[in-house]
């Protein structure tokens, strides 16, 4: 299985980015993983936020292949606790024959479209952060479950 994280918007805060790659090279040591980028939606002052999640929806789909499991990272989703994440992680290793995609929404959310073609939603908190944040929350505990997966010291239950 290999994981990837899809997210909207690059990450222009240099600290942020630079821990997302330092999790990045962890993850990889693990599994085959990689983050991509989906532009952001230009002249977004002269749309509805409808359209604006019309749109991403469009470029989010468009990265998806029909075999992909999606799972949402969306403030509606479950909760978990890390070793529970673990557990998801690694029954979706014995099930899941190709990609694994975890995506990041934009600003307003995702589209009906989206939702509609997801298989899981989880939910990192019942706070919100930025999206930049998030990126990072999520790898931080990817990284975490692999660790968890392979009774490796970084977790202290």
């Amino acid at each position: 299985m290999k994981a990837v994280l899809l997210a909207i918007g690059k990450t222009d805060i240099n600290a942020i980015a630079t821990e997302i790659n330092t999790y990045i090279k962890r993850i990889s040591h693990y599994l085959p993983f990689s983050m991509e980028i989906i532009p952001d939606i230009k002249k977004v002052k002269k749309i509805s936020e409808n359209m604006h999640k019309q749109k991403e929806g469009e470029f989010i789909l468009s990265r998806l292949q029909p075999t992909d499991y999606v799972v949402l990272l969306d403030e509606e989703g479950d909760m978990m606790r890390s070793v529970e994440f673990a557990q998801y992680i690694e029954k979706k290793q014995n099930s899941v024959a190709k990609r694994i995609v975890f995506i990041v929404g934009g600003p307003f959310g995702f589209s009906e479209l989206v939702k509609s073609r997801a298989n899981d939603k989880i939910s990192l908190s019942k706070m919100t952060f930025t999206h930049q944040m998030v990126r990072l929350i999520f790898l931080e505990q990817l990284y975490r479950a692999m660790t968890i997966l392979n009774n490796e010291p970084y977790h202290h239950n």
